[in-house]
């Protein structure tokens, strides 16, 4: 059965055009793609200003100097080679103390005193006794002259035979005992004098003079105080007036590790560089390699004298000293490289500089060899060429963004 063409046309679907969007779906649209680029935008320009700003410098190869380079570094003290802590060989109460610190002193100047009390009294006892021993002896002769001259007439009558033998004899016998107590009475002397010596000595012992001449760094006790030789333990007793340091005998000890002692010889040329004064140089030389090594450290003690000496020179005072060798002997050392000085900063006792690499601060340590006005010598922790930041952020830390302003 066959449907008629109008019955089709009643069954077809209608298709309209399609819907269009509203203007408030497409207002939408638009804002929500500018607050993304926004976004973006944003974060772009956030990590951008993270970069800190800084200015670089290359660094560059030490010019090796003459014909000798440094073979070796390392770090020692000062040392003075004669000083003396000051005492008494007798154990005393202090009653006057001459000196201060700082203060120089000639050898044999008088630092301080003693309570002589006792002393005085016991050398004036063996005085007087040994007055009464010379006297004793001056009657002794005396009598001893008389019995010669007794004798000696006795010697004549005996011949004679005037007298009897018994007189001789006894004349003889009394001669002889004067003759015996004399010698008695010489050696008695002999000890008095002696004593008085020693006491006289114990009366000196009371003052405390200079050993040497020097500079006095320490004053160790007060008057009123007690001084011995010995430590009394637990007490309040002293065993040094003060500390006397020859300023003539300063020179640099220094701990060599064993591995590279190998570098050193002596009268070797040495440049010392002060902690106190940096820009300093101080031409010395290798005095004596002691011929021992400390198991505990592994290291041998080597001794650097000053080729002139300088009041600025202090005992104890912390010091770098780069031993100096021809360029064709021994293993070759580390290259050195030069920097601006600002470049070189302190962290936590260390000498740090930050370079710059891959657009990053890195915190690199060195070791700072020597240095100029201007510029600072780095024996490691620093290649020839790389970027160093000589100005920036004061508290740049580790690892961060930066940019550099411009190259040098």
């Amino acid at each position: 059965m066959s449907l008629s063409k109008a019955a089709l046309d009643s069954l077809r679907i209608e298709r309209g055009a399609a819907p269009r969007p509203s203007k408030r779906a497409s207002s939408l649209a638009v804002a929500a793609a500018v607050v993304v680029i926004a976004a973006a935008a944003a974060v772009w320009l956030s990590t951008r200003t993270k970069a800190a700003e800084v200015r670089t410098v290359a660094a560059r190869l030490a010019p090796a100097s003459g014909g000798e380079r440094t073979v070796l570094n390392a770090s020692g003290y000062v040392t003075a080679r004669r000083q003396a802590t000051i005492s008494s060989k007798v154990t005393g109460k202090v009653t006057e103390v001459l000196i201060e610190e700082g203060m120089r002193v000639n050898e044999g100047q008088v630092l301080a005193r003693l309570d002589d009390t006792n002393v005085v009294a016991s050398l004036q006892l063996a005085r007087a006794q040994l007055e009464s021993a010379r006297q004793a002896r001056a009657e002794t002769q005396v009598r001893l002259k008389e019995a010669d001259q007794d004798l000696q007439r006795q010697t004549e009558l005996i011949g004679k035979h005037v007298v009897a033998k018994a007189d001789f004899d006894h004349a003889d016998a009394d001669a002889a005992a004067y003759r015996a107590r004399l010698a008695q009475q010489e050696v008695d002397v002999t000890v008095s004098e002696r004593t008085v010596t020693i006491w006289q000595q114990q009366l000196d012992d009371m003052v405390l003079r200079a050993p040497f001449s020097g500079i006095v760094t320490s004053k160790n006790a007060q008057p009123g105080e007690m001084i011995s030789p010995i430590s009394a333990g637990g007490g309040f007793t002293r065993t040094g007036i003060c500390t006397v340091v020859d300023m003539g005998s300063l020179e640099i000890e220094i701990d060599v590790n064993e591995a590279y002692i190998n570098r050193v010889e002596p009268g070797q040329p040495v440049e010392a560089t002060l902690d106190a004064y940096p820009d300093w140089k101080i031409p010395c030389k290798v005095i004596a390699i002691i011929p021992t090594a400390d198991r505990d450290k592994s290291t041998v003690k080597v001794r650097v004298g000053f080729d002139k000496l300088d009041p600025r020179i202090l005992p104890e005072m912390s010091v770098k000293v780069a031993f100096r060798g021809e360029a064709s002997a021994g293993p070759a050392a580390p290259a050195e490289v030069l920097v601006p000085k600002t470049a070189v900063r302190q962290d936590a006792g260390h000498d740090v500089v930050m370079v710059v690499r891959g657009g990053r601060a890195e915190r690199r340590a060195v070791t700072v060899s020597g240095s100029t006005d201007n510029e600072s010598a780095l024996s490691v922790g620093l290649a020839p060429g790389e970027r160093v930041i000589v100005d920036g952020p004061k508290d740049l830390p580790d690892g961060a963004t930066v940019r550099e302003a411009n190259h040098e």
